[in-house]
Order: C-alpha cells, then sequence, then structure tokens
C-alpha cells in the first residue's frame, strides 16, 4: 500500500514538473566567454544545359563570444573565430583551405589564418536575435589587402566572396538559424511557437519555424524545429560571379536543439536543410539567350557549444 501511495505521489510531482510553465531565453554573465563549432556538410546538384555539376563543400568554424555588456534586453558580444576551414569537391577536382596552414603559396588559408583572433562586434537579443553585427566587413578589407601578390582585381572578387559567405548578413542568417529559437512567453512541454528569421547568404531567403518544447532534462532543454524555406524577391537579379542571377528555391529545415538550462547557451544542435528550385541566369554576352538551371542543395549541421 505504500509503494502505490509512494507512485502516485511520484507521478503527480512529475505530472506537476511538467505542466509548469518556464521561460525559456538567453541568460549570459558579464565578462563570460562562451565558444560555439559549427560544422556543415553541404551537397549541390545542377543541371546546367543537360549536364549534371555537383558540389560538395565542407565548412568548419570555431568562434567565441565574448559578454562586454548584459543590457536590459540584449548583449554587446565581441566574437572572434578561433578556427576556420573549407574543402571543396568540384567537377574540375578539390581544393581545401584552413586558418591551420602555414604556407605561404596557399593565399586562400593565409587569408583564413590572418583573420583569427580578430573581433568584431554583434548585439544579440535575449530570444536569440542579431540585431547588429559590426567590423566584420572591414576585417575582410583589411586582411585581403595585406597580400600584394593578388592583383586588385582579385582581391576585389574575393572580398566579395568572403562577404558573401562569411559577412554580416550570411553570418546573421547562420547563427540564427540556431540561436533565435527561444519562446517570447513562458511555454511547458507539448508548447509550440512560431519564429521567422532572414537567411541572406547567397540568396535571400525567408525561413519560418515551428518550434516544440519536447524534452526538459536535468541539465537542458531539447527544442525541435520544423521550418519552412522560401526565396524573397524572386524576380530580383544579384550579382553571383559576374553574372546576374535570380533565384527561385523552396524547402525544408528540420533542427534538434538542446539549450543549457542555465544560460540558454546551446549545447548541441543537429540541422537538416533541403531545398530546390530553379536559378535564372540573365542573358548576357556569354549567353545570350540566358539559361535556367534546376537545383537542390543539402545542408547537414553540426553545433556544439561550451562555456
Amino acid at each position: 500500500m505504500r509503494k502505490f501511495q509512494l507512485l502516485i505521489v511520484v507521478s503527480f510531482v512529475a505530472f506537476t514538473l511538467q505542466a509548469q510553465k518556464t521561460k525559456i531565453s538567453l541568460n549570459l554573465e558579464k565578462g563570460k566567454t562562451y565558444s560555439q563549432s559549427m560544422e556543415a556538410e553541404i551537397h549541390i546538384e545542377q543541371d546546367v544545359q543537360g549536364q549534371k555539376f555537383d558540389i560538395d563543400m565542407t565548412t568548419i568554424g570555431v568562434m567565441s563570444y565574448l559578454v562586454k555588456e548584459k543590457n536590459v534586453s540584449d548583449y554587446d558580444l565581441e566574437v572572434r573565430y578561433k578556427s576556420m576551414t573549407m574543402s571543396m569537391n568540384l567537377p574540375q577536382g578539390n581544393m581545401e583551405f584552413s586558418s591551420e596552414v602555414d604556407d605561404v603559396q596557399d593565399v586562400m588559408s593565409n587569408v583564413l589564418r590572418k583573420m583569427i583572433d580578430k573581433p568584431f562586434e554583434v548585439k544579440m537579443t535575449m530570444e536569440g536575435k542579431i540585431t547588429e553585427v559590426k567590423n566584420i566587413e572591414s576585417l575582410f578589407d583589411s586582411v585581403i589587402d595585406q597580400f600584394p601578390e593578388i592583383p586588385d582585381g582579385q582581391k576585389e572578387q574575393l572580398k566579395l566572396q568572403m562577404k558573401n559567405a562569411y559577412g554580416a548578413k550570411a553570418f546573421k542568417g547562420n547563427i540564427e538559424m540556431v540561436s533565435a529559437i527561444f519562446p517570447d512567453k513562458a511555454v511547458r512541454i507539448g508548447d509550440v511557437w512560431h519564429v521567422t528569421t532572414y537567411l541572406e547568404s547567397g540568396f535571400a531567403a525567408v525561413i519560418n519555424t515551428n518550434y516544440q518544447l519536447v524534452e526538459i532534462n536535468q541539465d537542458y532543454y531539447l527544442i525541435q524545429g520544423n521550418s519552412k524555406i522560401e526565396t524573397k524577391d524572386k524576380d530580383v537579379y544579384v550579382q553571383n560571379n559576374g553574372m546576374d542571377v535570380k533565384y527561385d528555391l523552396s524547402g525544408t529545415l528540420v533542427s534538434k536543439i538542446k539549450v543549457d538550462k542555465n544560460t540558454g547557451w546551446i549545447l548541441s544542435a543537429d540541422v537538416n536543410q533541403k531545398i530546390d528550385g530553379n536559378t535564372q541566369v540573365k542573358a548576357n554576352a556569354q549567353i545570350p539567350d540566358g539559361m535556367t538551371i534546376p537545383m537542390t542543395i543539402s545542408n547537414q549541421m553540426k553545433i556544439k557549444g561550451s562555456m
């Protein structure tokens, strides 16, 4: 009988804890540094005038976030890249660049190497939204200008490529996919909330996500996200490798994210993204009739955080 009563009490306590609402948000400490590593494996399939053109790319980055100031509703962060690696498998061959490589002949690796430990500023809300990124693009300019052996035309092209891949808009979109996940009110297990974010790396897209609190552990919250992605400004051409290109793409993104209960910092995240559609190249001297390129992009991203 006592065991039965104890079981009832334990079950009641467990139910009560699950029924309680909790506010999940960032709770970072001023003066403390938080770290994050991100690895993305990207596979791109393209059909260029009947010929398959596949690209496999892996990017790995480790960043540190120093909390310079804790404000009423946001944080002033000093962010530094601690290491950067990029590898590409192209039909023309393979390429790999890394900030860990010390080779004067490897210009791109040297560019990445000189970016390590250079600070830039980020303002992030307690809901994980990035409202401002400062000095990151001037950082690219100053680093690339240190290489007199690179012709001026190639420097400008390299600066543009770096800004598209790592600039303020790209940084904001990539980080917010796993940082702008917090609800604006207290939630309990099973509750769902909606977050809209924007991706502007390569092409502009809107991401509408329904997040759900699926588990409360002793150390973390487990949050699952289901997103729909769609390019915006589909009729607007943007510059890409010297050509005017517009995108009509859509797809999905599924994420599982563990958030530290005390700080809100991401402990780990698995993100799987798949989008497809068409890329339209505007008519030019090389392509008088223009060109439509069917495209599929899959991206598997893993993130680990530490404090």
